[in-house]
């Protein structure tokens, strides 16, 4: 069997799929009531607070980890965490084991898991003029989680017919279907499957993140120049937030809104700082490269096109202006995998796992390329260590059963094989697992 290049595209399960699993598992519970933290009034609930951060723990590492890890910058993670926790501490859920970071993924965008695990991107922190800006874009992500807007989807069983099943959804990207997967690339792999939110939900986690920010002593004024730029951005430059846009339904009227409750509501904070010196302080390090994520958003937009050539000739100029940038390195890895150029494609991996050993893309992205050589002692090793970093993704089983396949160790491979199928049964993956196990009587 041809090692299927679409593994590139998706090696963790990603946010989507966690709702997909959940919104499966929450149909199966009895029904109740709770009291809604925000607004007090009882709210039909399946979904308990210890099961959001159950599925917060065991699934955000994932997402996190689809968005190529938290960045290497501590001090820059370190203060949008510290300005995170300050608007947490005064939300209507304070005991949520809130945790803020910037993840290393270029696209426009943040997000929030129901346990309180949130993160924005690169991307969007680029486009951000002020640190009254940051507090309500995290004060937004905070509100999803104080109105309980994911457990209430789960509850109403609103993502329970969805399909589950690992990579089902990637099951025909096998190696001929490069252009398909090239277009599965376009958002980098993390924002392609991100849950929408409803415009009742974005509603009022604005009005929720507004009201966290004025109370952690920002300017209401943060909001409105967040929603300026999102709004702007939405009219110049659609395609830049279109993965934004799905998940966080933008319009016209929730700038108007902003406006306005600035100007009523919390009138008598508008005179409150905006920290624009300490955010540009905080934030110069990235600012620095800014020329290189472009480069980066830009070879994103020209996979999701499949111009591979152009794509690569933009990850080259973002490595040229950050040489060793942990994203920029797998970014071209994955272009250059696409094209079926596997030596020079393994080569970047390799690098891209020197330059951030702890993360776990880099090593999977190796052990695809590993493959596709019949490297299969490297292979091996790669999709161990992508386990021990970041168990629990089937796929990654999958792979450590081929490299063994590869290997001659027969016993091996049905071992991962059999765990493999136990997760998912259909799919390209799951169909070459049984036929060896049959073929060396594992199965009958």
């Amino acid at each position: 069997m041809d090692v299927p290049i679409a593994a590139i595209a998706s090696a963790a399960l990603t946010r989507r799929r966690f709702l997909q699993a959940g919104g499966l598992a929450a149909a199966g519970l009895l029904a109740g009531c709770a009291t809604n933290p925000v607004t007090g009034r009882s709210q039909f609930m399946t979904v308990s607070e210890d099961e959001e951060i159950q599925i917060d723990r065991q699934y955000s590492p994932r997402q996190f980890s689809e968005d190529y890890g938290t960045v290497q910058d501590a001090a820059l993670n370190a203060y949008v965490d510290r300005v995170g926790r300050s608007l947490a501490g005064r939300s209507h859920r304070p005991q949520m084991p809130f945790s803020f970071r910037v993840v290393n993924a270029t696209y426009i965008n943040a997000y929030a898991f129901p346990g309180g695990s949130i993160a924005c991107t690169r991307g969007i922190l680029l486009k951000l003029h002020n640190e009254a800006e940051l507090a309500a874009l995290l004060g937004h992500e905070i509100g999803h989680v104080a109105a309980r807007h994911t457990a209430e989807q789960l509850s109403k069983g609103q993502l329970s017919n969805l399909v589950v099943g690992g990579l089902s959804i990637l099951a025909d990207l096998t190696a001929p279907g490069l252009g398909q997967v090239a277009s599965t690339l376009g958002g980098l792999g993390a924002g392609a499957f991100l849950a929408s939110y409803s415009r009742d939900n974005e509603r009022q986690a604005d009005a929720l993140g507004t009201e966290y920010s004025v109370r952690a002593g920002y300017s209401p004024e943060g909001m409105v120049g967040l929603m300026e730029m999102l709004n702007g951005l939405n009219k110049s430059r659609p395609n830049a937030i279109e993965l934004m846009f799905s998940t966080h339904p933008m319009s016209e009227e929730r700038y108007r809104t902003a406006v306005q409750t600035a100007r009523s509501e919390y009138a008598a904070a508008r005179g409150n700082p905006l920290q624009r010196e300490r955010f540009m302080d905080q934030t110069a390090g990235l600012r620095a490269i800014q020329g290189a994520i472009e480069e980066m958003q830009k070879g994103d937009d020209a996979l999701g096109k499949k111009s591979y050539d152009q794509a690569e000739t933009h990850f080259r100029a973002a490595l040229k202006a950050a040489p060793g940038d942990y994203a920029g390195l797998l970014s071209l890895a994955r272009c250059l995998l696409l094209q079926k150029k596997f030596a020079e494609g393994e080569r970047y991996g390799r690098e891209a796992v020197a330059a951030y050993p702890q993360e776990a893309q880099g090593h999977f992205l190796s052990g695809i390329a590993a493959l596709q050589l019949k490297r299969y002692d490297a292979a091996l090793a790669d999709f161990q260590t992508y386990r021990r970093i970041l168990p629990g993704n089937p796929t990654s089983v999958f792979f450590t059963g081929y490299a063994y396949e590869g290997l001659a160790r027969r016993n091996e491979a049905a071992q991962e094989y059999r765990r493999y199928l136990q997760q998912v049964r259909q799919g390209p993956y799951a169909q070459h697992a049984a036929q060896r196990l049959r073929e060396w009587g594992y199965l009958r």
